[in-house]
């Protein structure tokens, strides 16, 4: 072949960049460097060509086998014995118009025709395709009776709606008992009706697969004849004009009869043509059907009422399953994380040298998407699912045999993904097939239900190795997902494990526009700071106090309960789904509201066992945080409070150490890392005191006369009524309004203490400075050596974890922030104990689905798309969605009720008391003195001074502690590489 011809795009290549409506790649160029050609795609038993008047609109309808470009002069025709050869030939397209059939339905109809080797050599010689050297078999001959036939019953025939037992169970009775009883099964070779006419369709950047043309079969010699003469050589006459552009009507369903398994509803439906006719492989029904389980019992009961997922009906084993979260978020959010999770599946692919992984690996890997209620979802989500072939409309039914339907799972193996533009990526983009099982719960239940139908429905089934949670919204960067899991490969005593989580800032290397925004810079800085030091201290120790649902993994064998006695760390995970909002009282309710710091605590205090956790820093995982104030409060609103009474819970059970498996030496670090979490809190408790004592003794320090500042006094009792001020209304704001709702309050009351901040700030330079000019320094000493120690940690671990971007980009930010983080979220919090809620809206009914009756002998009649007709419609309508984007609206539903509201507030009003009241007695103890001279070496103020010191040398000794851990974190990960 020449080197014109060698240099062309592969068929899939070309594929993607018609999907894409990007021009086409060459020469190994990026496709937009490319110039718009005419793209060419074929296989054995489905063509396409998508030419450019196609994509401008002028786009006409066709069979789906062995097709020609219907649109262009010429078309480009691939020897169907040849699957996957590169090898098109061009040749004629003409079509002639035929009288119409009953009920105005319109087809086009192609004409037969032979290889010409010298025209083929001719088209080369035009640069529109290679032609091979031997000979191309001719079109199958077309069965015109069959189809006359089948039009004169005014419908096409129905799809291969097969059922599980008929698939995969016995042969000899899938023989028998026909997945409809009263229709023949299509076999998907012959007719079609005419697709949605998406050319007209405006297109904002997503790119869809274009419609599978028909073969053209005009013989080379005729290229020259009229089309009147053409219609004269080969004339038919049984069917009608061109059909007219615009989407097809859908049908209503029909009821047809489908054999259940084991009593449930479980489906085979096929995919889309237009899908179907753009994957590579079809070697599998798990590449060309949809399986569909329609789930009546509860999630602890799922493998009991036997039903079960393809991977175990396959045989296969799963190293690792993948759960991803999710509420209501959009489009954009899912395909971030969804195509994030696919490239990394593709990598493991490529990890030829590994003793588990390696090419066709991806089938170790499940995929489980769970959806918090199917009113909640987001209707371009399931378009996205529906482009990928993992979701069909109008196959789920709410009731099966009077018994109501819990969760729908549909199941595929996509060979596609979606980025976060929404553009379809392929295996020309380094994609594989990816097992894919989507459950769509009917009702909204939580995410901690959402882990439930994951851990104890899905994965028992499954039998994984080690499970990987994600949210929507965080997308796991190259190699993280293999380095979480080389973890557990390494370490078999390692129950669970999780990665650094970073901002996304919109930028590479952790430099994007977002960090303008004060709030997300302060978070990038806090996240940093959290995983270089407290994460790497918690992973010494053994015991990591969270491990973050947005990113984590677990070893499925560590979950498992005592078989005896029922008691362990699932066990225990979910016991706060059936407190919340029953019995449960507010501490238990607060406290499952970080249930992951629960099931932390109980794999490390597991009995008769020595697992640890974890910290793997080289598995990034890049999520989105609140960028508006309202949502930063909820978000830790909910974090506070349960972090807090999580905290108490594992205080008060540190005697189930003593029944672990653990060495001494890791008991021990355990007693000492529960101490470290013991002066953490007590130091958490009170540091609204502390802060506004810092203020009031830096601020009234600057009113020495040795500073020689006159007025200053006025302006700091200025400033302290508005700091007390400022305070109230964080209280009263807390127990009256929602973030939401005061907006603008909240933003007010954060830009005020911000420059509280920064005054702060001046005066202890200021206070400092006197201090350096006295005679006596050893006050002096000991406040610069706190303050080294304290602020010096951030920037020698930084730099010691190769990360030190973010005390350029985002230190101030903190700093400004830190009294938002201390009076507003922990005012906001403690006022809002009662609110045991996760933020999401009211459950509200969603449109009913239908159900299935059975009729006897394991069959039943379902209400299913007519034909196949309808299938396709359905996926055009999603490919149109994510193009258009048109407008959700949403219905409006009433807040959540809590049974116990008047308790649950009696007990926040006594738990904010004590907490508000214990921190004004300790301000006004160490406060009832003169401050004046505090940073006066000369004066006899030594309470103010003393107090102040000892909070410094604690914040230091703690970032030492912090730093330390650090360091042997460091040490131990470049010693075992």
């Amino acid at each position: 072949m020449d080197g014109d011809a060698a240099h062309m795009p592969s068929r899939y290549e070309q594929a993607l960049a018609a999907m894409n409506h990007d021009p086409e790649p060459h020469d190994g160029a990026d496709a937009t460097d490319a110039p718009s050609t005419h793209r060419v795609y074929g296989h054995a038993h489905h063509v396409s060509a998508t030419s450019e008047a196609e994509l401008l609109g002028d786009a006409s309808y066709a069979y789906p086998a062995y097709g020609w470009n219907s649109t262009q002069e010429l078309g480009v025709y691939v020897d169907p014995n040849q699957a996957y050869a590169e090898q098109p030939y061009a040749a004629p397209n003409l079509y002639d118009t035929q009288p119409g059939t009953q009920d105005h339905v319109q087809y086009t109809m192609p004409y037969d025709t032979t290889y010409d080797p010298q025209y083929a050599e001719q088209a080369y010689a035009q640069h529109l395709a290679p032609y091979p050297s031997g000979d191309v078999p001719s079109t199958p001959a077309y069965d015109q009776a069959m189809h006359d036939q089948r039009l004169s019953n005014g419908s096409d025939p129905p799809p291969s709606w097969n059922s599980h037992e008929l698939v995969y169970d016995d042969p000899e009775k899938a023989g028998e008992a026909a997945a409809y009883a009263t229709a023949p099964v299509y076999d998907g070779t012959l007719t079609r009706p005419m697709p949605f006419d998406t050319a007209h369709a405006p297109n904002y950047g997503l790119g869809v697969p274009e419609i599978p043309e028909h073969a053209s079969s005009v013989a080379p010699e005729n290229l020259a004849a009229k089309p009147a003469e053409l219609a004269l050589m080969h004339s038919t006459q049984h069917f009608g004009p061109a059909p007219p552009r615009g989407r097809q009507q859908r049908r209503h369903n029909v009821n047809r009869n489908v054999a259940l398994t084991y009593g449930n509803l479980v489906l085979n439906c096929p995919i889309p043509t237009k899908l179907s006719t753009f994957v590579n492989r079809r070697d599998s029904d798990e590449f060309t059907h949809m399986r569909y389980s329609a789930v009546t019992c509860d999630a602890d009961d799922f493998a009991r009422n036997h039903f079960t997922l393809r991977q175990s009906l396959y045989s296969r084993h799963t190293e690792i399953f993948i759960g991803v979260t999710m509420y209501n978020e959009d489009e954009e959010l899912f395909c971030r994380t969804l195509h994030g999770v696919m490239k990394n599946i593709a990598h493991l692919c490529t990890r030829n040298k590994s003793r588990v992984w390696g090419e066709g690996s991806w089938n170790k890997v499940v995929v489980g998407i769970i959806a918090d209620g199917r009113k909640n979802i987001s209707p371009r989500v399931l378009d996205c699912l529906s482009a990928l072939g993992v979701y069909q409309e109008g196959v789920a039914k709410n009731m099966v045999d009077d018994k109501a339907v819990q969760a729908h799972v549909y199941e595929y193996t996509t060979q596609l993904s979606l980025d976060n533009k929404v553009h379809f990526r392929g295996a020309e983009q380094g994609m594989v097939p990816v097992q894919m099982m989507f459950c769509l719960k009917e009702h909204n239940a939580k995410k901690i239900n959402s882990h439930r139908w994951f851990f104890n429905a899905f994965a028992p089934v499954l039998q994984p190795n080690v499970c990987i949670l994600l949210d929507v919204g965080t997308k796991p960067e190259h190699k993280s997902i293999y380095n979480l899991w080389k973890s557990f490969d390494r370490n078999s005593n390692v129950a669970g494990a999780c990665g650094e989580i970073t901002v996304d800032t919109g930028g590479k290397a952790g430099l994007g526009l977002a960090l303008l925004n004060p709030l997300v810079a302060a978070q990038n800085f806090e996240y940093k700071i959290s995983n270089i030091l407290d994460k790497t201290l918690e992973s010494v120790f053994g015991y990591i106090s969270v491990l973050p649902g947005a990113f984590s993994a677990y070893r499925y064998i560590a979950l498992q309960n005592d078989p005896v006695t029922g008691k362990g760390p699932l066990a225990s995970y979910f016991k706060g789904e059936r407190l919340h909002g029953g019995d449960a009282d507010v501490f238990t309710s607060n406290m499952y509201l970080a249930e992951d710091r629960i099931l932390c605590f109980e794999l490390a205090a597991k009995a008769n066992s020595n697992w640890v956790m974890r910290y793997v820093s080289n598995a990034r995982g890049v999520t989105d945080v609140p960028n508006r104030i309202p949502e930063f409060i909820s978000q830790r609103r909910r974090w506070l409070n349960g972090a807090f009474f999580s905290a108490v819970y594992a205080l008060t059970h540190t005697f189930q150490f003593g029944g672990t498996a653990h060495s001494v030496w890791r008991k021990m670090a355990l007693a000492l890392a529960t101490f470290y979490t013991f002066l953490n809190m007590l130091f958490a408790w009170f540091s609204l005191a502390n802060f506004y004592i810092f203020f009031r003794v830096l601020t009234r320090g600057l009113e020495a006369p040795s500073f020689g500042l006159d007025g200053i006094g006025i302006v700091n009792e200025i400033l302290h009524f508005v700091y007390i001020g400022t305070l109230v209304a964080c209280f009263i704001l807390a127990l009256g309004n929602r973030p939401q709702g005061s907006a603008w309050k909240y933003t007010a009351v954060v830009v005020i203490f911000a420059l509280l901040s920064l005054y702060m700030l001046a005066a202890g330079v200021v206070c400092m400075y006197k201090l350096f000019q006295g005679d006596h320094n050893s006050t002096f000493a000991q406040l610069v050596v706190s303050l080294v120690s304290t602020y010096g940690v951030y920037v020698l671990g930084s730099l010691l974890a190769l990360d030190p971007l973010h005390l350029l980009t985002s230190s101030l930010q903190y700093f400004l922030f830190s009294p938002t983080y201390i009076n507003v979220l922990n005012i906001y919090a403690f006022c809002n104990l009662h609110d045991i809620s996760w933020g999401t809206k009211g459950d509200t009914a969603a449109p009913d689905l239908g159900k299935v009756t059975s009729t006897g002998q394991g069959m039943a009649e379902v209400s299913l798309p007519s034909a196949q007709a309808d299938i396709d419609t359905a996926y055009e309508e999603a490919l149109a969605n994510l193009r258009e984007r048109p407008t959700i609206i949403h219905g409006t539903s009433a807040a959540d009720a809590t049974r116990k509201l008047d308790y649950y507030k009696n007990i926040r009003t006594n738990v904010l008391l004590l907490w508000s009241l214990s921190n004004a007695l300790l301000a006004g103890v160490i406060l009832d003195t003169e401050l004046t001279g505090t940073f006066d070496p000369d004066a006899g103020n030594m309470r103010t001074r003393t107090y102040i010191l000892i909070i410094l040398i604690f914040v230091a000794v703690m970032s030492g502690i912090r730093f330390l851990g650090s360091t042997v974190y460091l040490m131990v990960r470049f010693v075992n590489g």
